[in-house]
């Protein structure tokens, strides 16, 4: 089965040197929205304007996948 590596970046970059076996990149896409939800909700107030969160997906081979990007932006006063 193949193996998918989940990488984040917030604050600092955190490279996941585990991975995860998933049957294809159909599963690793479902997955990457599951995980996201759960560590976003452990962010505790942290994700503030010009601080960014991203997940990046990558294949067993480093192909790069899917990247799910999270941007705190400051409401522009009209």
């Amino acid at each position: 089965m193949p193996r998918y590596f989940f990488h984040i970046t917030h604050e600092r970059t955190e490279i996941d040197r585990e991975g995860e076996e998933l049957p294809d990149k159909h599963a690793a896409s479902k997955e990457t929205t599951v995980t996201a939800g759960q560590m976003l909700q452990g962010i505790d107030g942290k994700l503030v304007p010009g601080r960014d969160w991203r997940m990046e997906v990558t294949d067993e081979f480093q192909n790069m996948l899917y990247v799910l990007h999270i941007r705190a932006e400051k409401a522009k006063v009209i």
